[in-house]
């Protein structure tokens, strides 16, 4: 972290404005901060990774900057990692094996960048905090909120991905972070967020792209929902009660509206319409609490939904799913066959030619199977027995940047306008579903059941049932939120990623069938850097 406060004086404090005096560690400079380049500093780092554009000044010294951007890590550490995705240039990407393989250890390049990344943005928050002061006005006190969010946003991810790791909440040159463990991270999660729901904006009244009071709660039904393997402690009735607050907001709803496209005539489904380059145009914008946005022209970097949509794609694939730009990673970002397995059973003899999303979503009886496995002369294997062989591996037609109006987008030179649904309210009935599952001894009751029936009816799933099993709500997670960045997560509470043997995909442990791998890697290790740096730090079992 010592690394990251000298970084900072030479990026934050050249913004050139007319707030406080801010202290420089060069005595020949005198700056000044501007809170106003500050504050949208800090909410483009979800997306941006630099100073100047998408590969030039990064924001972290001695890594690709392309590949230092925070929904681009922890999409490879949450998708990579289990039984959703595969990596097709997995030998050739720093770090991609060893996750693909689950054979990571904290130097691993992916996790030790994101680990720098989110302490980075906590910095930049506790600059904010520490010299932007409360004037007493509603904005000032709204941005701060907003500001402390953020901070907890990447907080959760250090506690979520790693376990420990060092803590400071406030701006101090120099000065190293306090060691957190897990518990420690999760009481002030969940101190910062209760405060939230009443300090940030009301609901719908703050602009697109920032947050307000539901995305806090929303959070404190996450933080509950997993508070077992955080805490030890289970707390599935707050879980479910928080969960009941989003599902019940005045503004935010589920997307139920289709569309068809005026130019092209093709048809969007409810689900389609939310990973679209105008989902912040469409009723779409209602289901995201907390969209990160992303403009062709204005938000350029090769990470966020340009990596996501660009890594999915190959040339053929656009012949018959336009993604909407003239740029592909040759679908580098490849389906496991586990995923395949739950949208549409256990494979046949003779597998089916699932050639467009009408026949994938008919096949499966299911909108959200946007996996196709042939797209015009490429025809893919089910199963990936073969790690770098690209034919192996369904593809994946989830996200797009092509609006739904068929109007043009900004760009089609390769970077999108699809804002990311970082938090959506579909989360929310499931985990009122999950908890209600959890305490009512691993089948939801009728409650339970009714709200995991409104994601698939929107879905127009064909099996309507009035309970769900445990196995089965692990699998409506992945039917939900596929390659949404957050898989591992749900793996990690079912009991089905390390330390197991039930539950396997392809490749899992590094064995072709599955392997078991060790509970330890559960988490992430803390790079042996910031260990050597900071005394206080120790390092999770098992690395």
């Amino acid at each position: 972290m010592k690394k990251i406060f000298f970084i900072l004086s030479a990026l934050v404090f050249t913004f050139a404005s007319c707030i406080n005096d801010v202290e420089n560690i060069n005595p020949q400079q005198t700056t000044e901060l501007d809170a106003d380049a500050l504050f949208n500093k800090i909410y483009a780092t979800f997306v941006l990774t630099g100073q100047k554009g998408p590969s030039d000044n990064g924001d972290l010294i001695n890594m690709d900057e392309g590949r230092s951007q925070y929904t681009r890590m922890i999409w490879n550490l949450n998708e990579l990692t289990t039984d959703e995705s595969h990596w097709y240039w997995y030998k050739n990407d720093a770090g991609y094996e060893d996750l693909v393989q689950n054979t990571y250890n904290a130097d691993n390049a992916v996790s030790q960048g994101f680990f720098y990344r989110a302490y980075f943005n906590i910095t930049l928050c506790n600059l904010y905090l520490s010299y932007v002061e409360d004037d007493g006005t509603a904005e000032t006190k709204a941005r701060r909120a907003e500001v402390r969010f953020i901070r907890v946003m990447n907080y959760y991810s250090i506690m979520d991905l790693f376990g420990n790791g060092p803590f400071s909440d406030e701006f101090v040159m120099g000065q190293s972070g306090e060691y957190y463990t897990r518990v420690d991270f999760y009481n002030f999660i969940e101190k910062e967020l209760k405060a939230l729901e009443t300090e940030l904006k009301a609901e719908g009244t703050n602009t697109y792209g920032r947050v307000d009071q539901m995305a806090a709660k929303l959070m404190l039904s996450r933080l509950y929902l997993n508070a077992e393997v955080y805490t030890g402690q289970a707390q599935w009735q707050l879980a479910k009660d928080y969960a009941q607050k989003v599902i019940n907001s005045n503004y935010y709803k589920l997307m139920t509206t289709d569309a068809t496209n005026p130019v092209t005539g093709e048809y969007y489904s409810p689900y389609q319409m939310l990973f679209l380059a105008d989902n912040d145009k469409t009723d779409a914008k209602y289901e995201d609490l907390f969209p990160i946005l992303h403009n062709g022209e204005t938000t350029q970097s090769y990470g966020g939904m340009h990596a996501l949509i660009l890594s999915c794609y190959s040339p053929n694939m656009s012949t018959v799913v336009p993604s909407g730009t003239d740029n592909n990673w040759g679908k580098c970002a490849t389906i496991r066959g586990k995923l395949v397995d739950i949208f549409f059973g256990p494979a046949t003899s003779s597998e089916p030619v699932i050639n467009s999303i009408n026949s994938a979503v008919s096949y499966a009886n299911d909108d959200r199977a946007l996996l196709l496995n042939t797209c015009g002369e490429d025809t893919y294997k089910r199963v990936i027995t073969t790690q770098g062989e690209q034919t192996e591996g369904y593809c994946c037609v989830k996200f797009r940047n092509v609006r739904s109006d068929g109007a043009p987008t900004t760009t089609t030179n390769g970077y999108v306008d699809t804002d990311w649904p970082y938090l959506r309210i579909a989360e929310a009935y499931l985990n009122y579903a999950e908890a209600d599952a959890r305490m009512n001894n691993g089948v939801t009751s009728v409650d339970g059941g009714t709200m995991l029936n409104v994601l698939r009816a929107r879905a127009h799933a064909s099996t309507i049932k009035t309970s769900y099993s445990l196995d089965e709500l692990r699998d409506e997670w992945a039917k939900e939120f596929w390659f949404e960045g957050r898989r591992r997560m749900d793996l990690v509470r079912f009991n089905s990623f390390g330390g197991q043997s039930e539950y396997k995909w392809e490749w899992m442990g590094g064995a072709a069938n599955g392997n078991q791998f060790a509970a330890t890697r559960n988490v992430f290790g803390i790079p042996s850097a910031e260990i050597t740096n900071n005394p206080a730090i120790k390092q999770n079992a098992g690395y």
